[in-house]
């Protein structure tokens, strides 16, 4: 059974699944506001919200909180082939997971003690022009939800710190960070991660 996460929550990824977790996925999905701006303007996109591009990122730190690697949508697999984002979705159109990051636990090297998942409003729409924005961790082997979290948080930042997975006593687990930020990429967050570390 799936947990809602409250922000600032930790949870143990193998004992919320229920048995061991070696391939997850983070999927990310949002729906843009009705602008009200009429059929043709929502035809045009010249509404209020227009298209809004959310963009998924995941960062990997080593245990000094140095940078090793980024998997974002300019770079679909880190070096290590561990992490890999399945594509950038431009539009948030359709149900469920807009864009997914997979991760093969096992294969994330031993030097990197924490992976952080950022969303950012590359079009720079705030997030208050955004409903149902969540992001939720799968287990690959099942398909099972292992846990999710609400981004639905309304208002003028334009990008999110959602969730980082770590290494804690040879165990893999997970925090909710929802720390609201400004940026068009995970780049602009730089600064601001550093204290989530």
């Amino acid at each position: 059974m799936s947990i809602n996460l409250a922000k600032g929550q930790r949870i143990a990824l193998e004992k919320e699944a229920g048995h061991s977790l070696n391939k997850v996925t983070m999927g990310l999905g949002r729906d843009a506001k009705k602008s009200g701006g009429g059929l043709l303007g929502g035809l045009l996109g010249s509404g209020k919200s227009g298209s809004i591009d959310l963009d998924a990122s995941c960062l990997l730190f080593d245990e000094q909180k140095n940078l090793l690697d980024t998997v974002w949508f300019r770079q679909l697999k880190s070096k290590d082939g561990s992490v890999t984002h399945t594509g950038d979705n431009r539009t948030g159109e359709g149900d469920g997971d807009d864009e997914k990051i997979k991760v093969d636990l096992a294969r994330v090297p031993a030097a990197t003690k924490s992976l952080v998942f950022t969303i950012n409003s590359f079009t720079g729409q705030t997030f208050d022009q955004v409903e149902n924005a969540f992001c939720r961790m799968v287990d690959d082997n099942t398909g099972k939800e292992v846990a999710k979290f609400n981004l639905s948080c309304q208002g003028k930042h334009t990008a999110q710190i959602m969730i980082k997975i770590y290494r804690h006593n040879n165990e893999w687990k997970m925090h909710a960070i929802g720390e609201n930020a400004e940026g068009r990429t995970f780049h602009d967050l730089l600064p601001t991660l550093q204290t989530h570390l």
